[in-house]
């Protein structure tokens, strides 16, 4: 029993190697883009990003073609914004589904991602700022005996 402890200073002598911080690593293909899908609502967002001049294209078409509103370019620069990365990346995402707003809400979380497989020290900017967390608000369901999800058929008396 010679590795019993003696005192409590021996005992505080003894403190554990602290665990190492799990380190992201960064996740790119043979072509040096970093790839990620975002979603929002019915939309689901497939995102490249690799350096560049900033160009952004959306299925095929530049950005201010496709999101004619500029709330909804506004809305998909966020992430570079936040991160100081404006202009230093070119976009290239393909979106299916939804409606405009929600195909703007699935490109700003791929870009978000493919932000943080690029480069990983940016994620805690990202996450603090809300863009990596999937927006998992979708349309309630249209139930039996209702107009609609929650409406009611109009009520008469008589």
């Amino acid at each position: 029993m010679s590795d019993t402890m003696q005192s409590l200073d021996q005992l505080s002598a003894l403190k554990p190697a602290a665990p190492e911080a799990s380190k992201y690593v960064k996740k790119v293909d043979k072509f040096g883009r970093a790839y990620a899908t975002g979603k929002r609502k019915d939309a689901v967002a497939r995102v490249w990003i690799k350096p560049g001049a900033g160009k952004v294209i959306v299925n095929a078409r530049e950005v201010e073609v496709y999101f004619a509103r500029p709330v909804l370019r506004m809305m998909i620069q966020q992430p570079l914004v936040a991160a100081a990365r404006t202009g230093q990346y070119d976009v290239i995402c393909t979106v299916t589904g939804g409606g405009l707003s929600g195909q703007a809400g699935a490109v700003r979380h791929g870009l978000s991602k493919a932000l943080t497989y690029f480069e990983p020290d940016l994620r805690g900017i990202l996450k603090k700022g809300g863009f990596l967390t999937r927006d998992s608000r979708v349309v309630e369901r249209k139930k039996y005996g209702r107009a609609k999800a929650r409406k009611s058929f109009q009520f008469s008396k008589r």
